[in-house]
């Protein structure tokens, strides 16, 4: 798991990945752009892909830099084997699961915490 280094602060602008503490969504890593430091230990961010109750506009959240992982590096998605441990991009968010097999270039990945196996290309 990748977590922003306590000595690495971030700036207005910033592109970054938010984990969810919310039921449900615990371990999932949302899309966010910083909008400014708040406090010692916090920052408010907007996100991509999540929206106001009302669906109005993208949600706003202040979270504590704990939180926060830098945007990891693009990597082609080839090469993975049974088993191996991965982020996949579901339900607007990165999910920590397993690859559970593959089928030309569509790969299954089983997430333990949610019993939910889903496929990627």
């Amino acid at each position: 798991m990748r977590v922003l280094p306590s000595t690495m602060a971030l700036l207005r602008g910033d592109e970054v990945e938010v984990c969810s503490k919310q039921d449900g969504f615990v371990g999932s890593y949302y899309a966010a752009t910083v909008i400014r430091k708040h406090g010692d230990n916090s920052y408010a961010v907007q996100y991509k892909n999540l929206l106001t109750d009302d669906e109005s506009r993208p949600l706003i959240e202040i979270v504590d830099a704990e939180e926060i992982r830098p945007v990891p590096p693009k990597v082609s998605a080839t090469g993975f084997a049974s088993c191996d441990v991965v982020d996949a991009f579901d339900n607007d968010g990165w999910w920590v699961g397993k690859i559970s097999g593959r089928k030309g270039s569509t790969y299954y990945v089983f997430f333990d915490k949610y019993g939910v196996e889903i496929s990627k290309m």
